[in-house]
């Protein structure tokens, strides 16, 4: 595997310049028992305006204020694996060696080769390693893509099988929309964290932004068997990429079907945006923005909406200000 590298990527070239955005989650490659964040819940919807969605749909004022204006953006949908304590240096903390005639401790004997690998590295040496990873996430979070290129490359220099280093740069090649690039490094990252559910996210997103559908169906599908069920949040917004996926498919049955799974009473904004996406279909543009803006009285964080709405700029629905959005019924 090669090291990292800038050669060839100037900022006007891979539209970092443009402001490229992705939604970030902050999700473990292989702690367990580590929480995501901001996909692992949604806040509490709007008490004050829970009877909405039972009162009609908003007036034709309400939507003229709520209007989604168009967004100024490719926007893409992808997870950055990292913890402050890299997976793979719990070993800086490992159990003292079993007392004479015990077996290994079972946390060593469940590592895996690049996991040993890791710890089988001088001390110094992986808190050299950790702090270079800590600084290229961080860098990450503040879009400084270049920055996060070097420091990864730091972190490379001193343990190559790592899956944090080469979904962060995976990440960082999407920002630049290098997707080629990019799938390379998610696709090493699956093979160093096997059925790893935000990893196997992003080789969705992957074939999600660059329309192969029936592949992005298929991984989305595995990503939905990989997720714990307390994960709600990335779960339906998984469900609604298949959805669209199918939609691209002709599946219009399994559309209709899991567009009515959930409704009003679900804590996602699912319902709306999967309401949304059928008129948009329907080429009923005001019936869409209604849904739009409903979601939009609901759920009244931003963060929360962003990655529902990136996603129908990825499809097509809602076209960007570059126009680079190919027609959703092409």
């Amino acid at each position: 595997m090669h090291s990292p590298t800038l050669s060839g990527l100037s900022p006007k070239a891979t539209g970092v310049a443009s402001g490229i955005r992705s939604r970030i989650c902050v999700i473990p490659a292989l702690y367990p028992t580590c929480i995501a964040l901001p996909f692992n819940h949604f806040p509490r919807r709007n008490a004050a305006r829970e009877m909405d969605v039972n009162d009609g749909l908003p007036s034709a004022g309400s939507v003229l204020r709520l209007r989604m204006k168009p967004v100024a953006m490719k926007s893409i949908t992808i997870l950055s694996l990292f913890v402050l304590l890299s997976p793979l240096a719990f070993g800086q903390n490992e159990a003292a060696p079993a007392a004479a005639g015990n077996s290994e401790p079972a946390a060593q004997q469940e590592l895996l080769p690049n996991q040993q690998a890791f710890l089988n590295l001088p001390e110094e040496r992986r808190k050299e390693f950790i702090k270079h990873l800590g600084e290229a996430n961080r860098i990450f979070q503040q879009k400084r893509i270049f920055e996060c290129m070097e420091e990864l490359e730091k972190a490379y220099a001193i343990f190559k099988d790592s899956p944090e280093i080469h979904n962060l740069r995976g990440s960082c090649y999407v920002e630049m929309r290098a997707f080629d690039k990019a799938m390379a490094d998610f696709k090493r990252a699956a093979e160093l964290s096997k059925d790893n559910p935000s990893i196997m996210f992003n080789i969705g997103e992957v074939y999600f932004v660059t329309k192969e559908w029936q592949k992005a169906l298929d991984v989305f599908e595995q990503v939905m068997k990989l997720l714990p069920p307390d994960n709600l949040a990335l779960g339906r917004l998984v469900e609604f990429k298949i959805l669209l996926c199918n939609k691209k498919l002709g599946k219009d049955n399994e559309v209709t079907i899991l567009a009515e799974k959930y409704d009003f009473l679900d804590d996602s904004p699912f319902y709306y945006y999967a309401q949304a996406a059928l008129a948009y279909d329907q080429n009923d543009l005001v019936k869409a923005e209604e849904w739009l803006a409903r979601a939009g009285r609901i759920f009244q964080d931003p963060n929360i909406l962003a990655p529902w709405q990136d996603t129908l700029v990825e499809y097509g629905y809602i076209k960007s200000f570059y126009g680079d959005e190919a027609p959703v019924d092409e």
